[in-house]
């Protein structure tokens, strides 16, 4: 079976925190609603858009469109070049090498195809990865049909995929679907949070990630 590094986006390949809570706090105010707290936007980062503005606003009447309206938010901050979604420093290498080493790479994220699309090939990095896991194909995070639809694609094994994420969220879909989970140290959620989530390991730095990998395929490919 194929070796699957499987990456959650936001949180763990970019930096994009600042942008999600603008564009929320603009949704907000939209509604006439306060805007949250950035420390409570921060936390629902990882979870698909409905469901991430539920945790945050649960008496609103209509979810959906508080989602929709977050959309529109997030394009008009793109539109006026203010989106912000800059790779974490070692994370374009660490993909290279897992690549050198004969891993496919892929990713699990509650973005939308569209902005997933748009983030990678900002980076240049969208060819690196052979399947694209979004919210507009699956339930949110911790269910573990974006993983389970990578496997697939990819070719993949539980016992030869590894899922690599910032938040509880990733973690308990790659235990889910019976996968590795290695949480980052530089993301939404604190390592103990990760680790109380089922994480087999935390790692501080990207370059540590291809010999941590290799560490927890359990079938060699």
């Amino acid at each position: 079976m194929n070796r699957l590094a499987l990456f959650d986006c936001d949180g763990t390949m970019v930096d994009s925190a600042a942008t999600i809570c603008a564009a929320m706090e603009r949704a907000f105010v939209a509604h006439a609603l306060p805007a949250p707290d950035r420390a409570e936007t921060r936390r629902i980062i990882g979870l698909s858009l409905v469901e991430a503005v539920a945790q945050l606003a649960p008496a609103h009447p209509d979810h959906v469109e508080l989602a929709d309206s977050y959309k529109r938010a997030f394009w008009a901050l793109r539109q006026e070049g203010l989106v912000e979604e800059p790779l974490f420093d070692g994370v374009a290498h660490a993909l290279a090498a897992l690549e050198g080493d004969g891993w496919l790479l892929g990713v699990a994220t509650g973005k939308s195809d569209r902005g997933l699309g748009l983030c990678l090939a900002g980076h240049g990095i969208r060819e690196r990865f052979v399947t694209l896991q979004t919210a507009d194909r699956h339930p949110s995070k911790p269910h573990p049909a974006m993983v389970l639809g990578a496997m697939a694609e990819a070719g993949a094994a539980s016992e030869t995929t590894v899922m690599i994420g910032d938040t509880s969220y990733d973690m308990q879909a790659a235990k889910a679907a019976g996968a590795a989970a290695i949480g980052v140290a530089w993301g939404c959620h604190p390592a103990e949070e990760l680790l109380a989530a089922g994480a087999d390991a935390i790692v501080i730095d990207p370059a540590e990630l291809p010999a941590l990998c290799a560490a927890y395929v359990r079938v060699t490919a």
